[in-house]
């Protein structure tokens, strides 16, 4: 990856410079669903960017809807085969990406029915959620967010990679979780998120990110 020259911001900015581009995101396959990924390690907190811009996007008038993609785990007896910290597991069968294509991008393609399933599988009661879908309007904007997201192909018109080195990315992962390190290791090197995502925001202190405009 080349040099990306990054500046400062706040997370209230960013929402907003971003929420101002979505407004104006059009499918390039023609879909009445604009699609768009927050890729990012749980330390980096994907989730809460996108819920910034979902409260944006709806004081704009432009409906969205907020997916995570550890909604969409595979049931413990798989993604546990191999060990509860197996990195190697982690990395490649953790999140049920069939269910994604399925109840999430499927339901957005062009000609699509626009009828999204929010999340699929309980993690901590290893069950179904059994969660209605949600009809998502002609214009409305999918909103995924997750880690690993952008080696799976997903059909995203739109992708903003949180990043934080391997220094801090260490530092902000909970102990527990420890273990998860060499999955993103080998993503920063198989994938390059950083230089392949449209959006970069570098999230190393969390109360002063920066970002490539």
């Amino acid at each position: 990856m080349g040099r990306v020259r990054l500046e400062a911001i706040t997370w209230g900015r960013l929402a907003e410079h971003l929420a101002d581009r979505l407004a104006g995101l059009e499918p390039a396959d023609g879909s009445a669903w604009p699609r768009v990924g927050f890729d990012g390690a749980p330390a980096a907190r994907p989730k809460d960017l996108a819920e910034r811009i979902a409260e944006a996007l709806r004081v704009r008038g432009r409906p969205s809807l907020v997916v995570g993609a550890e909604g969409f785990l595979r049931p413990a007896s798989l993604r546990l085969e191999h060990g509860r910290r197996d990195a190697e597991s982690y990395y490649g069968g953790w999140f049920d990406t069939g269910a994604l294509w399925r109840e999430v991008f499927g339901p957005l393609d062009p000609g699509g029915s626009g009828r999204v399933l929010p999340d699929l599988w309980d993690p901590a009661t290893d069950r179904a959620t059994r969660s209605p879908y949600v009809q998502l309007p002609p214009g409305g904007i999918l909103l995924l967010h997750g880690p690993l997201l952008l080696r799976h192909w997903f059909p995203f018109d739109l992708t903003v990679h949180l990043q934080l080195s391997p220094a801090a990315l260490r530092r902000r992962t909970p102990e527990a979780d420890q273990w998860t390190l060499p999955a993103f290791e080998r993503y920063a090197s198989e994938t390059d998120p950083a230089g392949t995502a449209d959006v970069l925001v570098r999230t190393d202190d969390p109360r002063h990110p920066a970002w490539s405009g």
